[in-house]
């Protein structure tokens, strides 16, 4: 899978140190000129569906579960690879000189109908919510949450924002 991007978040990584590593994966799914995103009414950032792959699982049975659990969609097809992003940042955990992860996105058909979504927590916390949205709008919120919350916007807003603009610019 061809590397999109490699994001740092913090300065003077020991990337050569010992690492911790999490797998995610995200879809990227059109219809028409928009695509399903998930929306946080908390933060009002948007982020592909997706998210972390469980021990003994394969990429493409944990994309198929996070875009169930999240926007209770149903992948009839996984078409291709679009890419990976790799963000490192200084681990929680002791004992860990970097926290490596890794998020491979993937383009996908789903069944016409959303289905009930089945969220942890946290994404119920963050007011996750299924929506169509057109890439420029997406882009755009994002930005805003970039701009207004500085530091304090999510983690993966950057990245999102990365692949949204990165995505705009090739499906022209």
């Amino acid at each position: 899978m061809r590397l999109l991007k490699e994001i740092f978040r913090k300065d003077n990584l020991n990337l050569s140190g010992r690492a911790i590593s999490r797998e995610a994966v995200r879809g990227i799914i059109r219809q028409e000129n928009r695509l399903l995103m998930v929306h946080s009414s908390k933060d009002g950032d948007y982020k592909f569906p997706g998210g972390g792959v469980d021990a003994g699982e394969t990429c493409e049975e944990a994309l198929v579960r996070e875009i169930r659990e999240e926007c209770g969609a149903r992948v009839t097809s996984i078409c291709s690879e679009f890419g990976m992003v790799i963000e490192y940042d200084k681990p929680k955990e002791p004992g860990y000189d970097v926290f490596k992860m890794t998020s491979r996105y993937y383009i996908c058909s789903i069944a016409p109908v959303l289905g009930d979504q089945s969220l942890d927590e946290y994404e119920e916390k963050l007011g996750f919510e299924p929506v169509w949205i057109d890439i420029d709008s997406a882009i755009n919120a994002n930005k805003t949450v970039i701009d207004t919350k500085k530091h304090d916007a999510p983690r993966w807003t950057r990245r999102e924002l990365y692949v949204l603009e990165l995505l705009k610019k090739e499906l022209v």
